[in-house]
């Protein structure tokens, strides 16, 4: 973005690919000094829902990348093993102790074995707080089909006048398959998940709740590599009618920032002393509202185009692909 701290000869996803995100970006606030707390998905998903990874989750991913991931060192995070919890817990269990309503869609879950199964939380306090149609990450299924689903939650939320305070949608298609043969290419991937992130913003602000609600956007690790500021920084938003609208906040924020500023808005006590001692993104915000809503902006680039086995033809898109897995938080 031009008005931000970038550098356009870096970019590999430029507008074409991502016209929704740069125009969130242009509408509601520029987040150009914010930067990941983790360095891969196995921390980023610990420190993006807890504000921590504990020990057994920093000592056995290393062991895990890298390697036959199969058998001998199992992925750590993400509830499949309880010992690696926090202590303090996760941003659910902070909520069902404040009495916050909250419910998660694809995050902490295990997917059906087959496409139609039902996902099963992974987390105990998850449990009953789950959209079991909502498929957690797997690449196969794209992003605008877990935008649809959501998108008819949204609808029921409205027909019944209310919805859970607390919710995590996890949009994982901008992982990518890299160049894999006969897979979508990275471009398309990032499409697909850049139509559904602008479908599901235009939709909340569209509806009954968007004047007391706040969206928040973030990728969960700093897996993608090194830019011209930090191997760190990364993307992240926050929308509401709260937020100043076409402004720059050059405010250094990290993931623990973005948890300690849902925490105010939901009442709900840190999780750990990085997120109790984060700089709260409280520049983003101002006092009187704007409740104009964002309006979607249609995908650029085709979103079935597949990898070529010619293994040149995809190779400027094959560089720095990250196994990022996107989440948006929407606070209510």
């Amino acid at each position: 973005m031009p008005h931000g701290n970038g550098d356009t000869n870096l970019c590999l996803f430029p507008e074409e690919v991502t016209p929704n995100h740069h125009q969130l970006a242009r509408e509601f606030v520029l987040l150009d000094n914010f930067y990941a707390d983790a360095e891969v998905s196995a921390d980023g998903h610990e420190w993006s829902m807890g504000a921590y990874a504990s020990d057994f989750v920093e000592k056995i991913w290393p062991l895990q990348y890298g390697h036959n991931k199969s058998k001998k060192f199992p992925y750590p995070a993400e509830g499949i093993f309880p010992m690696a919890t926090p202590a303090g817990g996760y941003l659910w269990d902070r909520a069902a102790e404040a009495g916050v309503s909250y419910r998660s869609y694809g995050e902490f879950v295990a997917n059906g074995k087959k496409e139609g199964e039902p996902m099963i939380a992974r987390a105990k306090a998850l449990r009953g707080h789950i959209d079991e149609n909502y498929r957690g990450f797997d690449l196969s299924y794209p992003d605008s089909k877990r935008a649809d689903r959501f998108l008819n939650e949204l609808k029921r939320f409205e027909d019944e006048g209310d919805m859970p305070r607390l919710q995590i949608i996890r949009l994982p298609a901008d992982h990518t398959s890299g160049a894999t043969l006969n897979k979508p290419t990275p471009r398309a991937c990032v499409a697909d998940n850049d139509a559904a992130l602008g479908r599901i913003v235009d939709a909340v602000t569209h509806s009954k709740f968007w004047p007391q609600t706040a969206i928040f956007i973030v990728e969960d690790d700093a897996q993608n590599g090194a830019d011209h500021v930090d191997a760190h920084r990364t993307v992240a938003f926050v929308l509401s009618p709260y937020c100043k609208r076409g402004f720059v906040d050059s405010t250094m924020y990290s993931t623990s920032s973005m948890l300690r500023t849902i925490e105010l808005i939901l009442g709900l006590k840190p999780m750990s002393q990085f997120d109790a001692a984060a700089t709260p993104m409280a520049n983003s915000f101002q006092a009187e509202p704007n409740t104009n809503a964002y309006m979607a902006l249609p995908a650029r680039v085709p979103s079935m185009r597949k990898t070529s086995k010619h293994p040149g033809a995809n190779a400027s898109h094959a560089r720095w692909i990250s196994p990022r897995k996107t989440r948006r938080t929407i606070c209510s």
